[in-house]
């Protein structure tokens, strides 16, 4: 067979095309994800041991929630929270669906997806103000604090575990690999 020949090895039929692929995650989502991945390891990391990397961390983490937050009002259709925050009830019915093997592909966030953003958005955020809090003067001493930093630590981890176990099902169910389209940006087109 030749570099030119688009028949298969029997030589019986051609070779289908790929299916056309549409960019669904614009670059700043993209790098928001990945660094927040990084900065909340180096972060989780760095807890006890070294401080000054922890804070920085802690910091950028922050920073990239505010830009996240900016970009789910102004962004483009995918990244808008008004794309893929779902009241309960759906997100519900979206799960029930996925149980029985028949949620629908979405091409941005499914239902539950976006309840995860919000979710981690939210736990991310209450984790950098108390450790912002913790490391005042004014509130350092206040009772409690470093329990519920600790506790949202825990609680994002748990969440983090939801969310790959989210995605490597949804991505088993549906055909495609969710994880390459948050690096490449783009999807399979098509969706209900």
């Amino acid at each position: 067979m030749t570099a030119m020949d688009s028949t298969s090895s029997a030589g019986s039929a051609p070779l289908p095309a790929p299916p056309p692929e549409v960019e669904v995650w614009d670059p700043l989502v993209r790098v928001f994800h990945w660094s927040l991945v990084g900065l909340f390891a180096l972060a989780y990391a760095t807890g006890d041991d070294a401080e000054l990397l922890h804070l920085v961390a802690g910091y950028g983490i922050l920073s990239l929630l505010l830009l996240r937050v900016l970009w789910g009002f102004i962004g483009p259709r995918h990244a808008r929270f008004a794309d893929f925050v779902k009241p309960p009830r759906v997100v519900l019915d979206y799960l029930a669906l996925s149980r029985a093997g028949r949620a629908p592909r979405h091409l941005g966030h499914n239902p539950a997806g976006g309840a995860m953003v919000v979710a981690l958005l939210v736990v991310l955020g209450g984790i950098c103000l108390s450790g912002h809090l913790l490391m005042t003067d004014s509130y350092g001493g206040l009772h409690g604090l470093e329990s519920l930093h600790e506790l949202l630590v825990n609680l994002a981890l748990g969440l983090v575990v939801l969310h790959v176990a989210g995605n490597l099902f949804s991505s088993r169910a549906h055909g495609e690999s969710l994880t390459w389209s948050m690096i490449t940006g783009r999807k399979r087109a098509g969706t209900p």
